[in-house]
């Protein structure tokens, strides 16, 4: 394979995962549109929806549709329970504290799940085809190509759904003004509690995706640390823009474990986020809040 072949793959596969990067910033992003809160148990929260895939399909062995119901009805659970009971009553407080809750929630679903399940990895059963995609010479690994589909689609048809429901209306009224929304007959609280929703499907989409093209294990949740920078990058209140973002940073892994050593894939999606925000303080797609006194 000539060196402009290798490229290409490499750039495939890499936008090919920033796909599903993009799935879960997606549910960061808008819950922290609506109420200013980031939430750092999102990947926590994605890794404990693969474990209940698991467990209806393979523990319980009702198969991988029934549990892919199971996984959505018990993290929309989890995160509804998680929005009422440790976010609703911080809302207001200082955003550190409100990040330090969410810091906590994902320690504590960490623990769980390692007394539950343990450390050691686990299959989950394939609802991805292991067939590769042949673009010419250019070889695409098949789990990788149908997770890409699978989640730009869904994050697709979120972004449309989020622009033109009446639920995404609301959604921009409340991050817009919170007392105007109320006053309007907004109930904000239900906007908070829909985006939450929002996340909870999104993070069980993409971890059991996660899970199929990689293993189940409680680091699963790291995957989010990534994550991260799409959002940084996209603009932390851009919906929109978490999936351009989660293209360049896929790309931009992958390249860069093409030409330098394995560590520093870590390093380079933050070495660009960080570059953007002296430049654009908001993000790529980010826009300037202007308070008005």
């Amino acid at each position: 394979m000539s060196p402009f072949q290798q490229f290409i793959e490499y750039s495939i596969v890499g936008i090919a995962a920033g796909g599903v990067y993009a799935l879960i910033a997606l549910g960061i992003v808008v819950i922290f549109k609506a109420s200013r809160t980031f939430n750092f148990a999102m990947g926590e929260m994605m890794m404990l929806s693969a474990y209940f895939f698991y467990a209806a399909s393979v523990t319980f062995a009702l198969g991988p549709v029934i549990g892919m119901i199971v996984a959505l009805i018990g993290s929309v659970a989890i995160a509804l329970l998680i929005e009422r009971v440790a976010i609703r009553p911080m809302l207001g407080r200082p955003f550190i504290a409100v990040v330090m809750v969410t810091f906590g929630i994902g320690s504590i679903i960490r623990g769980i799940v390692g007394m539950v399940w343990g450390p050691n990895e686990m299959q989950i059963p394939g609802i991805l085809s292991r067939t590769p995609i042949m673009l010419g010479d250019i070889f695409v690994p098949g789990k990788t190509a149908r997770a890409f589909a699978i989640a730009v689609v869904i994050v697709v048809v979120l972004i449309a759904y989020l622009r033109y429901s009446r639920a995404g209306v609301a959604l921009r009224a409340a991050a817009a003004d919170t007392i105007t929304a109320y006053s309007m007959g907004i109930d904000v609280r239900r906007i908070i509690a829909f985006t939450w929703i929002v996340a909870a499907v999104t993070g069980c989409i993409s971890g059991v995706l996660m899970a199929n093209v990689n293993t189940l294990t409680p680091h699963l949740g790291l995957v989010a640390l990534n994550v991260l920078a799409v959002v940084i990058l996209g603009g932390m209140a851009s919906i929109g823009g978490v999936l351009v973002a989660g293209f360049i940073i896929g790309w931009l892994e992958a390249i860069t474990g093409l030409f330098l050593p394995t560590e520093f894939r870590e390093i380079t999606p933050y070495v660009l986020a960080l570059v953007v925000l002296l430049v654009r303080p908001n993000g790529l797609f980010g826009s300037r809040e202007v308070e008005r006194i």
